[in-house]
């Protein structure tokens, strides 16, 4: 189930063959590039407040969105909050299989359900009866926390081998229903446990696969663990659509997410800042001022270039050379480059204007 594909110079990978899923307008597996998703933590039921952060995450890039509907009220809210948004809109289901039928009849693009948590056979029979009905994705969800219990006595404890087993064992039970509609995601905050379960699952199915390290933490840890695990996966070719999860503004994972896919090759679009560890050579505010560049070039994502933020004027045109533009400090003032030519000389303060002036006028 893997197939050649042309990389790009940072990352020549072979990319997994899996089914095209359509998730409302966003396709996802077969060639279609790796899609981006993140999940609101707003009361589903407050449908300002969950449209409010919907068009926040669309804003920084996010290209699906996952709900919470544990009650009625929530699923009816799926309505009005699909008028108002973008993007295609998951309903996340647990324990009510009522909720999952719920949210598809008000408009959810894709359901995502462990169907060991949703009742018997026959709650799960009527889910896919309704998801058929209107050909609606059903994401199969396993966590390592919810991995049933005879499948950690059979593996001694919780292992990637058991995480796969039940997945398939789920996947397999909605194809004998006569549905196949499916994306599967198996997580754990375990990086290595999840790595290798994705491993052992990609040659023994076709589905897309949902990919994300799970409970990953902070935005500090939770980034660097998503950023190792991730680059684990996708390196292998393995992985459709992702999430990073993170216990911060979900605006984070989606903006955590971007950079781990450029970093990695997989997409090309935005501005790529790059800049330079301090060193006793530097004389100005080079923390303040990357992070400044940082929150500029977000209003410029349509721009495919990379900026260089250098320390001192001494290297700083050197390193920068190849980038598309880029400021480098000095005492009191700095130099402006464009494509590794020195533009401006400028006061310190000027720098970051001058910067913007640049984007503004790129061609």
């Amino acid at each position: 189930m893997i197939a050649g594909e042309k990389g790009s110079p940072s990352l020549n990978r072979i990319r997994r063959i899996s089914r095209e899923v359509a998730i409302g307008s966003v396709r996802i597996g077969g060639n279609n590039p790796i899609a981006i998703q993140s999940m609101t933590n707003t009361r589903t039921e407050d449908v300002k407040a969950t449209v409010d952060q919907i068009i926040r995450l669309e804003n920084a890039g996010c290209q699906i969105v996952r709900c919470t509907v544990p009650t009625p009220e929530a699923a009816l809210a799926l309505k009005e909050i699909k008028k108002q948004i973008h993007i295609p809109l998951v309903a996340d289901i647990h324990f009510d299989y009522r909720m999952a039928i719920a949210a598809m009849e008000n408009g959810a693009d894709k359901i995502r359900i462990n169907p060991g948590n949703i009742g018997g056979r026959d709650q799960v029979r009527a889910v896919v009866s309704c998801a058929k009905e209107r050909n609606i994705p059903i994401r199969v969800g396993v966590n390592s926390g919810s991995l049933e219990k005879d499948l950690v006595e059979k593996y001694g404890g919780v292992t990637a081998e058991g995480l796969v087993e039940s997945a398939l064992d789920k996947v397999h039970m909605i194809e004998d229903m006569g549905y196949d509609n499916l994306v599967i995601s198996i997580k754990s905050s375990d990086v290595m446990m999840c790595v290798r379960a994705h491993e052992l699952i990609a040659d023994r199915t076709y589905h897309p696969l949902h990919v994300g390290i799970t409970e990953a933490g902070t935005l500090f840890r939770g980034t660097i663990k998503s950023s190792v695990g991730l680059a684990l996966i996708l390196g292998q070719g393995i992985g459709d659509t992702i999430r990073v999860s993170l216990t911060d503004d979900p605006v984070r994972e989606v903006e955590a997410a971007k950079e781990i896919l450029r970093t990695l090759g997989l997409v090309k679009s935005g501005i790529e800042v790059v800049s330079c560890p301090t060193c006793g050579r530097t004389q100005i505010d080079l923390i303040g001022l990357a992070k400044q560049v940082e929150d500029l070039v977000k209003d410029y994502q349509d721009l495919n270039i990379k900026v260089a933020v250098m320390g001192c004027v001494v290297n700083g045109p050197g390193e920068a050379k190849e980038a598309d533009l880029g400021i480098a400090g000095g005492k009191g003032k700095g130099l402006v480059m464009r494509r590794g030519k020195v533009i401006a000389t400028l006061p310190e303060d000027e720098l970051l204007p001058a910067l913007k002036k640049e984007l503004d006028n790129w061609q």
